[in-house]
């Protein structure tokens, strides 16, 4: 693996924290803002909308633009949308200032993608997405714990001050350590990338990709008041099982970053397929403490064991645009993290509790599945079609050059001999 894509993968650890940080201060938030945990729910929402829409913008934006001076430019931004967080007076702000962090977060999520990708072969695809995405593993496991510590200590705010710190020096990291990249010869262009939309196979891998990682989240968001409210453990436990599920994140990134390039679907099916039991149930035990401590940690294992193939299938099926296929990936994963705790906000608000957030996860998965298998089974019929076609070509090939190839006694006389 080259140090650049690692470079990449400890920048990704301060665009995840700032991510998923909310997820242990919504009670202090809701509390500060005088709102309710439902509406501050939507700042998660929020940056994940940021996201969605901001990936392929931005891609498309910067899409003839110097790769490293790009990041350079968007984790800039990212990190003075942090700042702008800490200093937030009211909600509006606040929420305006997580869509400014999330669109300079997609940017950097799109363009970096696509460098970690050019870099490597394709059959180290998956391990490459695996040590971007282990970024991520690293925030769940450190930077949103911390968070949660800082915001119980020192007030919320400090956390995206301590986002923001950790943004200044991935900024110093990109601008020293990622190479200079050269632009292509032939400059990429815009109508080709788009092409890639035309594919059913990129709407099935933009569909699986959001539902599974929505149905996690859909329940992780609110993991902090089921914790508290629910399964009865004080707020200092709230961290803790934090860095718990980041913990498992990064088992689940590690193992699946090293399966996936050889069996994609079986990753995918059988990570999805874990993670729809394990919301389950967590919908069952939400009032056993132990068993929601132990399903903190699997369900971080199994969402982020199917990441690395999630990534690499939308790159497989989309290889002809790679900065758009980053793009997308980008927003397809956040499509999934604004509508899970969007889904989940109306669950609770519903006044079904937070265990109910676990069965609309589990059904948001179990589509996801259904997908998965559609997909692979459109696969396999393209195979097919594919080796039909060759076998064909290569049949009606060897009949003409055995015919060819025939001697002139082998060739039967297309004329009588003359009689005597």
């Amino acid at each position: 693996m080259p140090l650049a894509v690692y470079i990449l993968g400890l920048s990704v650890f301060a665009l995840g924290t700032s991510e998923f940080m909310l997820s242990g201060l919504l009670p202090a938030i809701a509390d500060d803002m005088n709102v309710s945990i439902p509406r501050a729910g939507l700042l998660i929402s929020a940056f994940a909308i940021g996201m969605v829409v901001g990936a392929p913008l931005l891609a498309v934006a910067t899409l003839r633009l110097p790769r490293r001076t790009t990041l350079i430019a968007l984790i800039s931004v990212f990190g003075l949308g942090q700042v702008a967080g800490a200093l937030a007076p009211n909600y509006a702000l606040l929420f305006a200032s997580r869509i400014v962090s999330a669109l300079a977060c997609a940017g950097f999520w799109a363009v970096g993608a696509a460098v970690a990708i050019a870099m490597v072969p394709v059959n180290a695809r998956a391990r490459a997405m695996a040590v971007m995405i282990g970024g991520l593993s690293i925030a769940n496991v450190l930077g949103v714990p911390l968070g949660a510590l800082l915001g119980d200590g020192l007030g919320w705010r400090s956390a995206f001050w301590a986002v923001g710190a950790a943004s200044a020096i991935a900024l110093v990291g990109v601008a020293t350590l990622i190479p200079r990249i050269p632009v292509p010869a032939e400059k990429p262009q815009l109508k080709q990338e788009l092409s890639i939309y035309r594919d059913r196979q990129v709407w099935l891998s933009i569909a699986i990709t959001a539902l599974a990682a929505g149905g996690v989240f859909c329940a992780f968001s609110y993991l902090a008041p089921l914790l508290t409210d629910t399964a009865g453990l004080s707020e200092g436990w709230v961290p803790g099982v934090l860095a718990l599920f980041g913990f498992g994140a990064l088992v689940g990134t590690t193992v699946g970053g090293r399966v996936a390039d050889a069996h994609l679907f079986g990753v995918m099916l059988t990570g999805t397929a874990a993670s729809t039991l394990f919301l389950i149930a967590l919908a069952f035990l939400a009032h056993s403490a132990p068993a929601v401590i132990v399903l903190a940690f699997l369900l971080g294992t199994s969402a982020f064991y199917t990441a690395p193939a999630l990534n690499a299938r939308m790159f497989n099926v989309a290889g002809a645009a790679p900065t758009l296929a980053g793009a997308t990936t980008t927003s397809a994963f956040n499509l999934g993290n604004a509508g899970g705790p969007w889904l989940g906000g109306l669950v609770i608000s519903a006044g079904l509790g937070y265990a109910a957030t676990a069965w609309a996860g589990a059904a948001m998965t179990a589509v996801a599945i259904a997908l998965a298998a559609v997909s692979l089974r459109f696969q396999r019929q393209s195979a097919s079609r594919v080796i039909a076609k060759f076998t064909a070509a290569t049949s009606a090939t060897s009949a003409t050059s055995a015919t060819a190839s025939l001697t002139p006694t082998d060739a039967p006389s297309a004329v009588a001999a003359p009689q005597r």
